[in-house]
């Protein structure tokens, strides 16, 4: 077991290096990270293709990686809202490091983009404990999930920075007891604000959108009580030690998942396939200059 744990912290501490250079690098560019995390079928994808819609419509440059075990059905929807859009196929396994989304931003992330929303893959579970060089880590839950999503998966959702409710539309149908899941959200994550939203009638589109150009402009991010234990040294989760300032926040991550896969590359059917976790130099020196002009 101490051989496991040892390799584990290994694997974690290399992605945490990563994602901390990640930061830094998108920061140089004018450019945030936020990362999306929830169960499937939530509503991610359609809140998500609602919120590019409309950052289209107000001229705010966007762009988006959507991640998914297979099939490109989400990217093929979220690319109606007119921003740039790009797979992510991960060939089974179950989350985003911070070396994927680095290699897959060389050479195709638009010089003008501000915003990059990251669709992690659907699982409450794994993603959790990889920092992918985020700015705004945003928990999602629908109302059909039951009000007790954030005590099943504390770790997703305590060291969220924002927690958002969608689907409440259908609140009232399934009996959703909002009042039970604001307290649930407050148990393991006091303080975080939750956001409530319906893509379908347009109920809270464009607060995301608002709160990431807000995090772009400098704003305070939350900071979770279980990331300021984590980076006290206690081993519970990682620790997002987000601490703002000038748009790119310190995260000071320390994880506490056994999750550790081997490298191996895929070749693209048509599709993005991704290089799982190699380092291999990478480099944004590949990117073009920002020129103010889009790619």
């Amino acid at each position: 077991m101490c051989r496991v744990d040892e390799l584990r912290q290994a694997v974690l501490a290399h992605n945490d290096r990563g994602a901390s250079d990640l930061r830094a690098e998108l920061a140089a560019r004018g450019v945030i990270a936020i990362n999306l995390l929830s169960s499937p079928g939530s509503g991610k994808t359609a809140l998500l293709e609602a919120e590019l819609r409309l950052a289209g419509e107000r001229g705010v440059p966007v762009a988006a990686l959507t991640a998914d075990l297979a099939t490109d059905n989400d990217a093929t929807r979220l690319a109606r809202a007119g921003a740039p859009v790009k797979q992510v196929l991960t060939d089974g396994l179950c989350h985003l490091e911070a070396a994927m989304v680095r290699g897959q931003l060389t050479g195709w992330l638009p010089t003008r983009t501000r915003l990059l929303f990251v669709e992690n893959v659907g699982n409450l579970v794994c993603p959790a404990s990889y920092d992918l060089g985020e700015s705004l880590r945003v928990a999602l839950a629908s109302v059909t999930e039951g009000e007790d999503k954030p005590l099943k998966y504390p770790s997703a959702f305590g060291l969220a920075n924002l927690v958002v409710l969608t689907k409440t539309d259908l609140a009232e149908a399934v009996e959703f007891d909002e009042p039970a899941f604001l307290a649930n959200v407050r148990r393991v994550n006091p303080g975080v604000e939750v956001l409530f939203t319906s893509a379908r009638t347009g109920r809270g589109v464009g607060d995301l959108l608002a709160r990431a150009l807000a995090v772009l402009d400098g704003g305070v991010v939350h900071t979770p009580v279980m990331a300021r234990h984590a980076a006290n040294g206690h081993e519970h989760g990682h620790g997002h030690g987000y601490g703002h300032s000038g748009g790119s926040p310190d995260h000071g991550h320390r994880n506490g998942h056994d999750h550790a896969h081997p490298h191996r590359h895929e070749d693209g059917q048509g599709h993005e396939h991704l290089a799982h976790a190699h380092e291999d130099d990478h480099g944004f020196d590949r990117w073009p200059a920002p020129t103010g002009e889009p790619s």
